[in-house]
């Protein structure tokens, strides 16, 4: 009885993922199957001078050829048990 309780009150605290959030979490999944993902810093400081750093990243979606906007579905549908309600914005 103790354990199903406190399986309970664990399964409460996490709560549910609105609609919306999904979104957003599945619009980021959706962007890195579009394609490689990076960034570039370039910069000057009066101890090191200049430096430069980046990184490349390649989703497993991407390599695999999947559609943004089947990736978007599956994963609201894998969240939430529901159709998205709205369609992704993907920039």
């Amino acid at each position: 009885m103790r354990l199903a309780l406190a399986s309970l009150l664990l399964l409460t605290a996490c709560g549910t993922i609105t609609p919306e959030r999904a979104a957003q979490q599945c619009e980021k999944r959706a962007q890195a199957a579009m394609g490689p993902q990076g960034n570039v810093t370039v910069g000057v400081n009066s101890q090191t001078g200049g430096f430069a750093s980046g990184n490349i990243s390649f989703s497993s979606d991407y390599l695999a050829g999947r559609d943004p906007y089947e990736v978007y579905r599956t994963c609201v549908i894998d969240i939430t048990g529901q159709e998205p309600y709205r369609p992704p914005v993907l920039y």
